[in-house]
């Protein structure tokens, strides 16, 4: 079994061509390339099939087989990637605030990198409809520029929250601090986020891809397409076969002939739990 990262192959699959060195210009220009090649995905936990996050388990799914994955996945991944290149990479782990009421406390469920260079960056490539497509510094309260939108960390004593300016007004996405995590952590939030009947992510097709100028953003059979300018294009997606021919041109992934997928697309595409 695989216990490396195949560089060459992961090169590949993201469309990078660059340079292989631990610089910023490299951890950006990864973080764009990784975000807009394999899209945010959880056919894996909605269909009952495992989420593996060994080495060879996430090459095989993502990089080979061409599919995507969600934070955990995606995030160990890329940090693969980045200490093969040598770069020093840590995971941490956030609560989500996103589409969570005020003051809410939410368990650690997220994942995200810190990546040390001449200062800390953080990368997530992993958060789905509004996920990261570059770095940012690990500083409190300064608005960074993105491939997409501005992002800041607010500083909250020793955390930060991770907002992005939507519309001209920011919101919060999580709150994390820099405890650093390590992959049984990550092990025991994947298998309840993958199997627990309560998990969003068991109960209905999320997927998102990023690309040049606009989001591509997928819940259940309801397709929208958010532009940069600020327009917003929506459509539903009334056929199993129009939610898998969506799912391979828009968001790129290489989807399996598996009767139990076909079922719940059909399922899906006629507003069913699948």
């Amino acid at each position: 079994m695989t216990q490396s990262l195949d560089l060459d192959a992961y090169f590949r699959r993201i469309g990078y061509e660059g340079e292989r060195a631990a610089t910023l210009d490299v951890l950006q220009a990864l973080a764009l390339r990784h975000t807009e090649a394999i899209a945010f995905e959880n056919l894996n936990p909605l269909l009952g099939w495992p989420v593996r996050l060994d080495l060879e388990s996430l090459q095989q799914k993502v990089v080979r087989q061409g599919r995507g994955g969600y934070c955990f996945e995606q995030n160990l991944l890329l940090g693969a990637a980045l200490t093969a290149l040598g770069f020093t990479v840590g995971g941490l782990a956030a609560r989500v605030l996103w589409n969570s009421p005020e003051g809410a406390i939410t368990p650690r469920g997220h994942m995200l990198l810190r990546v040390d260079l001449d200062m800390p960056y953080v990368v997530d490539v992993g958060f789905g409809g509004v996920t990261l497509t570059g770095a940012l510094r690990l500083v409190a309260d300064v608005e960074q520029t993105t491939p997409h939108e501005p992002f800041r960390l607010r500083g909250t004593g020793d955390e930060f929250v991770m907002q992005v300016k939507l519309a001209e007004s920011w919101t919060s996405l999580y709150r994390f601090d820099l405890q650093p995590q390590f992959l049984p952590d990550y092990e025991v939030t994947n298998w309840y986020l993958s199997h627990h009947p309560a998990s969003h992510f068991v109960n209905g097709l999320i997927v998102a891809r990023p690309a040049p100028d606009r989001r591509f953003a997928l819940r259940g059979n309801q397709l929208a397409v958010h532009y940069l300018d600020g327009r917003t294009e929506r459509r539903a997606l009334e056929t199993g076969g129009e939610l898998r021919d969506t799912l391979e041109r828009d968001f790129r992934l290489t989807l399996p002939e598996e009767p139990e997928l076909v079922a719940a697309l059909d399922r899906i595409a006629r507003g069913d739990r699948p």
